[in-house]
C-alpha cells in the first residue's frame, strides 16, 4: 500500500465581516515516494461563501477524491476542528447515530462523506500549528488562499508548484535550513 504525506491548509477571506460573502479556498500539497524520488502534486477548491471549518473538511474530501487507490494517508493541517474531529469526535458522534450530546453537528453533511471517503484508506491525522514557518504548511496555505481569492479549482491533482516556491522563498531569506524528507523504510 502506498503512502501519500499531505499537507492542507483552507482560507476564508473576510471572515471579520457578517454582512457579505465570505468566499473561501482550500489546497493541498501531496507527496509520494516513487522510483527513488519524490513526486509532488497540488490540489485546490474554493466556494463563494463559506468557513474555516467548511473549507477544512473539503481539503480532505478533495484529496480522497483524488485518490485512485486505498493509501496510506498522512493528512496534515492546521485546522483542529479538523483533526480533532477525524480523530476524536467522529468516532463518537457515528456510535450516536451522528449526534452530538450538545446540539447539532456542524458540516453534518461534510463529516458523513469524510466517513465515507476515509473506508478504504489507512488514514493519520496530524496537526501543525499554522502560520509558523513550516515550508509546506505555508505553501498549502498560498494554495487555499490563492484559491479563495480566484474562486478556482486545479480540478484534482496537478503538478505542484512546491519546489519553485520553496526557491523564491529561499531567494528571499526563508526555509534555508529545510531539507526534503529522506526516502522512506521500505519504499
Amino acid at each position: 500500500m502506498e503512502t501519500v504525506h499531505v499537507h492542507a491548509d483552507e482560507s476564508c477571506l473576510g471572515n471579520q465581516f457578517r454582512d457579505r460573502a465570505t468566499p473561501g479556498g482550500a489546497g493541498g500539497l501531496v507527496e509520494l515516494w516513487r522510483s527513488d524520488q519524490w513526486v509532488r502534486r497540488d490540489y485546490w477548491v474554493s466556494e463563494p461563501d463559506t468557513t474555516n471549518n467548511r473549507m477544512a473538511l473539503r481539503s480532505a474530501l478533495e484529496l480522497l477524491a483524488a485518490l485512485r487507490r486505498p493509501c496510506r494517508v498522512r493528512f496534515v493541517s492546521d485546522s483542529q476542528y479538523l483533526v480533532k474531529g477525524a480523530r476524536e469526535w467522529m468516532p463518537g458522534w457515528k456510535r450516536r447515530g451522528w449526534k452530538r450530546k450538545a446540539g447539532p453537528i456542524e458540516n453534518l453533511d461534510l463529516w458523513q462523506r469524510l466517513d465515507v471517503a476515509m473506508q478504504s484508506h489507512d488514514m493519520t491525522w496530524e496537526w501543525v500549528k499554522g502560520h509558523a514557518g513550516h515550508p509546506r504548511n505555508e505553501y498549502a496555505n498560498e494554495l487555499a488562499t490563492r484559491a479563495a481569492r480566484e474562486q478556482n479549482q486545479s480540478g484534482g491533482l496537478v503538478d505542484s508548484g512546491f519546489q519553485g516556491w520553496l526557491e523564491g522563498e529561499r531567494e528571499k531569506g526563508r526555509y534555508l535550513d529545510f531539507f526534503e524528507f529522506q526516502a522512506p523504510a521500505g519504499g
